[in-house]
C-alpha cells in the first residue's frame, strides 16, 4: 500500500507539473511575433537604489541594448554612490538621452518606488512608458513584443528570468523564479485576464497612464505591481502578459538575505490573494502551492516506505521534473536555468516561506523596514 501512496503522488505531481507545462506553451506559441526595439519612442524609467555590486553593469547593458529610449534614473538624495554610477554611466554614453533625477525621501506610509516614479512624471518625454527595476535586462526583443502589444491593450508585462552568480543564496533564488514564473503566470491566461503584473518590468502609454492621474493615486499602496494591475483594470483597461523574457540580475549577499527576499515576495503573495475572488485563491493555490506539498510528501512518503520499487519511483519523478523544467526554459527562455539540487531544494522550501510571511509582517526592502499591515497601511520600523 505505501507503495501505491508513493506512485499516487508523483502521479499528481508530475500531471500538475505537466498540466501548467501545457498551458504556458499554449500561450507563449500563440504569442505574436514582433520585431524588435532599440526604445524608439521609450521612456525607461528606473528606481535606483546602490548596495548591489551588479547595479553599474546592469544599468549599462540596458543603454546598449536600447541605446534610442530616453532613460529616467531616479535616486535618493541621501544615496550619493547611486547618484555617482548614474552620472559616470552618463559621461560614458553621451548619444544616449539620460536624466539623473535626485528625489527628496518619501513621506511616511508613501511607496518610496511609486513616489519616485511619480515626480518623474514631467520628465517623460515619449509616448510609451516602460519601467524598469534597477537589476533588471530588457532584451530589445521582448521590448518590441511589449510595444505590439500595447497597439490593443494598455499595459502590457514580460516574463523574469533570472540569473544567478554562481553563489548558493544567489542560485536558490534564481532556481524559485526560473521554475515557477512560467508555470504561475500563463497557465491562467486561457481562461482568466492577468490579475496583477510582474512589477519588475511593465510598460505602457504616457497618454493612458494621464487619464489614470499618473502614480499618484497608488502612493499608499505598498505593492506597487498590484496597485498599478488594478487601476489600470479598473479604468477598463487590458492587461498582457508576454512569454518573453526580461533578465534580473540581484546579489544575494548570503543566506540571510535570501531568507528577507523570499518573505517579502511571499508577504506581498499573501496581500494579492487577499484582493481577489474565492475562485481565483483556490486557483492561484492550486497552481503555486500545491506541487511543493506534493513533492515534500513524495519524499517523505518514499522515506517511509522505502524500498528499491520506491526509491526508483522517486528518482524517475524527480528526473521527468527536472527533464519537464529544462525543455520549458529552453523554449521560453533560449536556454536551460536549471540547477537540479537547487531547484529542489527551492520548491521544497517554498510552505516554509508562505508560514513565514504568514507569521511575520515586517520586511525588509534594501535599506528600509516596513512593518506592514494592509496593502495600503504599512510604517516605517526604522
Amino acid at each position: 500500500m505505501s507503495l501505491w501512496i508513493v506512485a499516487g503522488l508523483a502521479l499528481s505531481y508530475l500531471t500538475l507539473l505537466a498540466a501548467k507545462a501545457f498551458l504556458a506553451l499554449h500561450v507563449a506559441r500563440r504569442e505574436t511575433r514582433a520585431p524588435a526595439s532599440t526604445g524608439a519612442g521609450v521612456t525607461i524609467a528606473q528606481p535606483i537604489l546602490s548596495g548591489d555590486p551588479r547595479l553599474a553593469s546592469v544599468l549599462a547593458e540596458n543603454l546598449r541594448e536600447l541605446p534610442d529610449a530616453q532613460f529616467l534614473w531616479l535616486v535618493d538624495e541621501d544615496d550619493p554612490v547611486a547618484q555617482t554610477v548614474g552620472r559616470e554611466l552618463a559621461a560614458r554614453h553621451p548619444d544616449v538621452r539620460i536624466d539623473v533625477q535626485v528625489c527628496p525621501p518619501p513621506p511616511e506610509g508613501i511607496n518610496p518606488k511609486l513616489w519616485k516614479l511619480d515626480l518623474a512624471r514631467p520628465a517623460i518625454r515619449e509616448a510609451v512608458l516602460l519601467v524598469l527595476d534597477d537589476d533588471t535586462r530588457m532584451p530589445a526583443a521582448t521590448l518590441g513584443a511589449l510595444l505590439h502589444a500595447l497597439e490593443d491593450h494598455q499595459l502590457a508585462t514580460s516574463l523574469p528570468g533570472y540569473l544567478d552568480d554562481g553563489r548558493s543564496p544567489s542560485r536558490l533564488l534564481a532556481q524559485f523564479v526560473d521554475n515557477n514564473a512560467a508555470l504561475l503566470y500563463l497557465p491562467l491566461l486561457p481562461f482568466l485576464p492577468p490579475p496583477t503584473i510582474n512589477g519588475m518590468a511593465y510598460a505602457l502609454r504616457t497618454a493612458f497612464l494621464d487619464q489614470l492621474g499618473g502614480f499618484a493615486p497608488l502612493l499608499r499602496s505598498l505593492t506597487d505591481d498590484l496597485a498599478v494591475a488594478e487601476q489600470v483594470l479598473a479604468a477598463g483597461g487590458r492587461i498582457f502578459q508576454s512569454a518573453r523574457p526580461h533578465w534580473v540580475e540581484t546579489t544575494v549577499r548570503d543566506g540571510r538575505h535570501y531568507v528577507q527576499l523570499m518573505h517579502r515576495w511571499f508577504l506581498f503573495a499573501l496581500l494579492l490573494l487577499r484582493k481577489q475572488r474565492l475562485g481565483l485563491r483556490v486557483l492561484i493555490s492550486v497552481l503555486g502551492a500545491l506541487p511543493s506539498l506534493l513533492l515534500g510528501a513524495l519524499l517523505v512518503a518514499a522515506g517511509l516506505a522505502w524500498s528499491v520499487p520506491a526509491a526508483g519511483v522517486l528518482l524517475g519523478c524527480l528526473a521527468l521534473r527536472a527533464c519537464g523544467l529544462v525543455a520549458l526554459q529552453r523554449i521560453l527562455y533560449g536556454r536551460a536555468l536549471h540547477a537540479p539540487f537547487s531547484s529542489l531544494l527551492s520548491e521544497l522550501g517554498q510552505p516554509l516561506h508562505l508560514l513565514h510571511a504568514v507569521v511575520w509582517r515586517r520586511i525588509i526592502w534594501r535599506t528600509r523596514h516596513y512593518r506592514v499591515y494592509d496593502d495600503r497601511r504599512f510604517e516605517t520600523v526604522r
